[in-house]
């Protein structure tokens, strides 16, 4: 079944940033930091950094969606 033109993306959006929130919470970025710096793969500090990137998603996604305390002068 095809959305209709008028359907809000907005729901399709926010399931798809938490299923990669929930990759980034679930990684083994968190035990790469036992390892020696010199064997890291990455570095742990990018991984948080796209855990809040993802966070300011799923916010901007509630405050277009209307939900409410999501206003910034409260009236919502």
């Amino acid at each position: 079944m095809n959305p209709s033109p008028h359907d809000s993306p907005l729901p399709a959006l926010e399931a798809e940033v938490q299923v990669e929130l929930d990759l980034v919470e679930t990684n083994e970025a968190a035990n790469a930091t036992l390892e020696p710096i010199t064997q890291w793969s990455f570095d742990p500090a990018d991984i948080v950094r796209e855990e809040v990137g993802l966070e300011n998603l799923l916010g901007a996604v509630a405050a277009l969606d209307g939900r409410p305390g999501n206003h910034p002068d409260g009236s919502r």
